[in-house]
């Protein structure tokens, strides 16, 4: 079901001072940065290999996110996935007891879907 890893989000507090250590301290090449409005995030994208590295900072409005750095600090945040079929995926999920946020998937950039 699962095809690989697409992408590590990390949230952080300071998408700017978190920049300088994946950029300058590891020396990763920043693919883009991008305000999510829907999600209320500023987002970053680093590419390691075949998977990116995802910095997610909350901005005004943003309540998950920001729980999770209230609670737990700055960290991985979620793992994604890139799997064959999306619903099916989700519905596996869901049969197995999984808690989603998203039970459909939503439209991104570029015309792909994901869940959150």
């Amino acid at each position: 079901m699962y095809t690989k890893v697409n992408h590590i989000g990390i949230a952080v507090k300071d998408i700017e001072k978190s920049l300088k250590t994946y950029r300058d301290l590891l020396g990763l090449e920043l693919e883009g940065k991008h305000e999510v409005e829907d999600q209320n995030v500023i987002t970053a994208f680093f590419p390691v290999g075949e998977t990116y590295i995802e910095l997610v900072q909350p901005t005004e409005g943003n309540v998950g996110v920001t729980k999770f750095l209230e609670k737990r600090g700055e960290g991985v945040h979620h793992i994604c996935f890139e799997v064959d079929d999306i619903e099916t995926a989700l519905k596996d999920l869901k049969e197995r007891g999984a808690k989603l946020i998203d039970e459909e998937p939503r439209e991104i950039e570029g015309g792909k879907r994901k869940i959150a």
